[in-house]
This record gives C-alpha cells, structure tokens and sequence, in this order.
C-alpha cells in the first residue's frame, strides 16, 4: 500500500459549498453554516478524485513528527495569526466590496510572534522568502512538544523521548477487524501527521479515558481506510452516513495520487456530530505494547506503564479501556 498524504494545510471539501444564514451547529456562535452543494468540486475533479483513497476523517487535534534536537519529535499544530490591528483591517477587506483586489500582508510586522521553534507547515504558499498566511489569514505551522510543556501536556503523554516510541491506534496487521494501540518507534512516523485524539481533545466524541484517568492516543492520517464508500452523490453519501454503521464518523478524507486530500464533514450535509455510537467504538481492541525489550522502569504514572500492565488484553471496544491500574 502506497503511503497516504500528510495534512498540512486546510483541506477543501469534495462539493462546492454555500453559506447558508442559519446557526452552525459545528461551532457555537457562529451565525451562518457551510453546507455541500450536489456539485463536486473543481479541486477535487483536478485531483482525480475518483481514483483516490477514502478515508475516515478522525475527530482530534492534528499533530506531525518531524526532526527536532537531532531526533525524531512529535510537534503540536500552532497556526500563527494575525494581531488584532492586521485582523481587523483584514475584515474590513473581507466585508468590503474590493474582494477582486488581493489583501496585502506584512508578515513580518501583521502577525502575532510565535515561539522561535516554530516551522511553517509544508506546501504553504511561500512569497519572498514568506509563508502566505491562508484564505481565514492565517498561516499553518508547528511547534515541537517539549516533555514540560503544561500547554502540551496531553501530546506529551503519548510520546517518551527517551526511547523514541509513541503510542498510536491503528488496525491490527493480523485482523483488519480488530484494532491495535501499540508502541511504535517515532523513527517510522518521521514526516506523517497524525490526529491525537482522548479525553480531553475536542470533547471526547470517542468517549476515552475519563477524568480522574485521562488517556490519549495517536492515529497516523489515512490509518483507517473505508471499503464499501458509496458513488460520490451527495444523496448517496447522506444515506451511507445516516444508514451504514461505516458511516459513524465525522467525515471522509479521500487521499489523491498526486498527495492532495479532499474532505466532506457531516456537517457539510447538515448532519449532527459527534454521535452517541461512533464506528471506532464498534470494534474490539487489542493492547500490543511489548515494552520488556527496553529493560527500564517506566514511571508508573505514564500511559506507557499502564498499558504495559494490560499487555495483550482485549477489550469490547475503546471506550471500556479505563486505565486505572
């Protein structure tokens, strides 16, 4: 299987969308929604949209691993934006009727500082030497989790640095239907996004962990690829993700042979998210983490020791995992 592509830049949906003045029911006091038109957009018809993969589009915060230090490191997403001066000017342009005209920004001098670690994410259109900040004014970036890092804390438990390992679900290699949360060296995710997802990343539609013992875990984009998608009709996938248990997820990413990725979101067809009964937690899950080779005593607190204590148990399904050992 080919590797699928890495999210760093905001993806287009696969429909033309409208703007409709109706409350969205994706982010509170929002006025308006975006909904999906029944035409299938020119982005996604140039990428070829129906030879690629489809994916299922996992509700998280998306993350990336790259080099950082000399080593393998996993980085937050931090886009940078602009002061409030530029974002104001910047909406007045939006609001004005001079939108043929292009909105002109200093980056050096319109945009709030960011810490000095901080990259630009990949395929950002780039102008003289300068990222260009997106169609919302803002430009997409990175920062490294560091292991003290209070704002980081929940990606930080899911990597040790020591050992170069990070705890990721994903399909077990021997049974498609089975999934698998697992130590995986950092140095085999280098250049791939990933979404963290857990219980105290975008309201836990994955029902994780709970509060007294929180748990997160990595999921390499494209980890989870749909099989029996429906023809790409806005009717047809309505139904597919109102009727099929597959169609208990958030959204699809369809994985382009040229490295583009397209989306639709439920909400783009006026569907609710999240949902009680997600497809993730339909299926049975197995703890593989193997950690004796390390010979060291993890901390007894860290996700990595508690799950060593359930090694190779199986569970109904994520949401009965309760580390409480």
């Amino acid at each position: 299987m080919r590797r699928l592509g890495s999210v760093q830049r905001k993806m287009p949906c696969v429909f033309v969308t409208e703007v409709k003045d109706e409350p969205s029911a994706k982010r509170e006091h929002q006025p308006f929604k975006v909904l999906a038109t029944e035409t299938v957009s020119h982005k996604a018809l140039d990428a070829d949209i129906y030879s690629a993969i489809p994916t299922e589009k996992v509700d998280g915060t998306c993350c990336y691993v790259t080099t950082y230090k000399d080593q393998p490191y996993l980085w937050a997403r931090l886009d940078r934006k602009p002061n409030k001066q530029a974002d104001k000017r910047f909406k007045n342009f939006l609001h004005s009727k001079e939108n043929s005209k292009e909105f002109l920004w200093n980056v050096e001098e319109d945009f709030k500082p960011v810490p000095e670690c901080w990259i630009p994410a990949k395929e950002i259109d780039q102008l003289n030497g300068n990222p260009v900040p997106d169609e919302n004014g803002h430009i997409p970036g990175w920062v490294p989790v560091e292991k003290n890092n209070k704002q980081y804390c929940w990606h930080s438990s899911v990597v040790n640095y020591e050992f170069e390992i990070a705890l990721v679900l994903k399909h077990c290699p021997d049974d498609p239907g089975l999934l698998e949360i697992s130590a995986v060296p950092l140095s085999d995710l280098l250049e791939q996004t990933l979404e963290l997802i857990g219980t105290n990343i975008n309201g836990n539609p994955y029902g994780l962990g709970n509060k007294k013992h929180p748990l997160h875990l990595l999921v390499p984009h494209g980890a989870f690829q749909i099989k029996n998608l429906p023809t790409l009709k806005h009717n047809d996938l309505l139904s597919w993700f109102e009727g099929c248990r597959e169609g208990k997820i958030e959204g699809i990413v369809w994985h382009c042979h040229d490295g583009c990725l397209i989306k639709v979101h439920r909400h783009h067809l006026g569907l609710c998210w999240p949902i009680p009964d997600t497809y993730m937690n339909s299926k049975p899950v197995i703890i593989n983490m193997n950690l004796n080779k390390y010979d060291y005593a993890f901390d007894t607190k860290c996700l990595f020791s508690r799950f060593s204590k359930i090694d190779n148990q199986k569970f109904g399904r994520l949401k009965d995992i309760i580390l409480d050992v």
